[in-house]
C-alpha cells in the first residue's frame, strides 16, 4: 500500500526529531567529557603551581635560615677577633712594661756587668769564631772594653779555644736600645743579636702561652699549647 505525502512527511518528522536528539545527547555529552578533562587539567595546573610556589617558599625559607647562620657565624667571629685582640693587646702592655724595666738594668753596674759578660759568652758559643767584634751602645763602650779579657777567659774555660774580642768604634747600637751587645764574625757575614730587647723578645715567645695562661686562665677549647 503506497504511502500518502501525509505519512511520508509524518516519518520524515520522527526520522528529524531522532536524529537531533541523537545530536543534542552527543553534544551533551561532549560537553560533559570536555568539562571532566577541563576540571581535571585545571586540578592539575593548580597543584602544580601550588607544588611550585611551596618549593619556592622551602628554598626561601632555607636561604635565609643560611643566611642567619652566615650572619651568626660572622658576629661570633667578629667577637672572637675582638676579644683575642684586646688579649694580645694586654699582652703587648705586659711585654711593654718589661721593655721599660729593661732600661733600668744598665743603672746597677754589677748586675749589667755580669749580664754584659753572659750575654757576650752565649754568643760567642754560637760562633766559635777566632775573631769576633763586639757593637755596642757608646755610652757602654768603656764598661764592655773593661769586661773583654774576662769574656774571653770564660769563654776559653768552658770551650778550650781563644778568642779575640774588639768593640766596634765605628758603629754603634742605636742610642735608645736598652743595652746589650751584637757580635760580628767573618768579616760582617754573620751577626747574633744579643741585645736586652732581642733576648726579652726571645724568651716571651718562648713563654708567651704560660704568659696568656697567667693573664687569661687556660682555655678549655686548645689542647696544645702555642
Amino acid at each position: 500500500m503506497a504511502l500518502s505525502d501525509a505519512d511520508v512527511q509524518k516519518q520524515i518528522k520522527q526520522m528529524m526529531g531522532f536524529i537531533e536528539q541523537e545530536a543534542n545527547e552527543k553534544v551533551e555529552e561532549i560537553d560533559a567529557k570536555a568539562e571532566e578533562e577541563f576540571n581535571i587539567e585545571k586540578g592539575r595546573l593548580v597543584q602544580q603551581q601550588r607544588l611550585k610556589i611551596m618549593e619556592f617558599y622551602e628554598k626561601k625559607e632555607k636561604q635565609v635560615e643560611l643566611q642567619k647562620k652566615i650572619q651568626s657565624s660572622n658576629m661570633l667571629n667578629q667577637a672572637r677577633l675582638k676579644v683575642l685582640k684586646v688579649r694580645e693587646d694586654h699582652v703587648r702592655n705586659v711585654l711593654d712594661e718589661a721593655r721599660k724595666r729593661l732600661a733600668e738594668v744598665p743603672k746597677d753596674t754589677k748586675l749589667y756587668s755580669d749580664l754584659l759578660v753572659t750575654l757576650i759568652v752565649q754568643a760567642l758559643f754560637q760562633l766559635v769564631e777566632p775573631a769576633v767584634t763586639i757593637r755596642v751602645r757608646q755610652a757602654d763602650k768603656s764598661l764592655v772594653e773593661s769586661l773583654l779579657g774576662r769574656a774571653q777567659q770564660d769563654y776559653k774555660a768552658k770551650i778550650k779555644k781563644d778568642v779575640q774580642l774588639k768593640v766596634d768604634t765605628e758603629a754603634y747600637l742605636p742610642a735608645d736600645t736598652c743595652g746589650g751587645i751584637e757580635l760580628i764574625a767573618a768579616r760582617g757575614r754573620i751577626k747574633i743579636s744579643n741585645t736586652l730587647e732581642s733576648r726579652l723578645e726571645l724568651i716571651a715567645q718562648q713563654l708567651l702561652p704560660e704568659i696568656r695562661t697567667a693573664l687569661f686562665g687556660r682555655n678549655p677549647n686548645r689542647k696544645f699549647a702555642d
